[in-house]
């Protein structure tokens, strides 16, 4: 299959003509018209610092229904400790700032640059990116943020300095979305950490099929 170069317009090629690993195009840029076509079509970037920008959309799909959602009896006793507090978009550059700096297995460097950290804050001054935020006396120890559209929530990282605190901002997502009325919450690609949750594999034209009916549901008040 070939791959797409994006031209200047925020379009993206049918994808069905992705590649086997997901990857259905290079180029184009994260104007906030770029990133929310992208996301409307069951597409996401993801790339490195200084390298072109490449829009993926896996196949199958890793997805996580908030009623399905798992509780551990550990995270049930840390959630009922009332160790953390948690707060929602209060300092969501902080954030995702922290999410491009932490560590994971395996991966050299990370996809959340600069560009993207400033795209994400566009995105978050319009009311497309919300974060959710753990809290330990009072200094932020965990957390993660996404873009929503309709009743739909794209996870895109989430990051701890304290045990367990992206734990409980994952399970404050997950209630929230409940409250909200949200039909599910896109984690993109599969990970044995959210497997845990309950997250599941979906193929991709199911997938599009539950986002094309999350579009309709209309933006939910977040």
């Amino acid at each position: 299959m070939a791959i797409y170069i994006l031209p200047d317009e925020p379009v993206f090629p049918p994808v069905e003509e992705a590649e086997p690993d997901g990857l259905i195009a290079i180029g184009g840029d994260l104007s906030v018209k770029r990133l929310m076509t992208a996301y409307s079509q069951g597409i996401f970037p993801w790339f490195m610092e200084d390298e072109d920008i490449f829009w993926y959309s896996p196949d199958p799909r890793m997805v996580l229904f908030p009623d399905k959602f798992k509780v551990s009896e550990s995270l049930d006793r840390i959630i009922r400790s009332h160790l953390f507090e948690v707060r929602i978009d209060t300092v969501f550059d902080q954030v995702i700032e922290a999410c491009s700096k932490a560590l994971r297995p395996g991966q050299d460097g990370t996809w959340i640059s600069s560009a993207f950290i400033e795209a994400y804050q566009r995105l978050y001054d319009l009311g497309y990116a919300h974060s959710v935020e753990t809290f330990k006396d009072d200094k932020l120890v965990g957390g993660l943020y996404g873009v929503t559209l309709g009743t739909a929530f794209f996870g895109e990282s989430m990051f701890f300095t304290e045990n367990n605190a992206s734990k409980i901002a994952l399970h404050h997502l997950v209630e929230h979305c409940k409250e909200s009325g949200f039909k599910f919450i896109d984690c993109q690609v599969e990970t044995e950490h959210l497997k845990r949750f309950g997250a599941i594999h979906v193929p991709r034209a199911e997938y599009l099929i539950l986002l094309d009916s999350a579009k309709k549901g209309g933006n939910r008040k977040w």
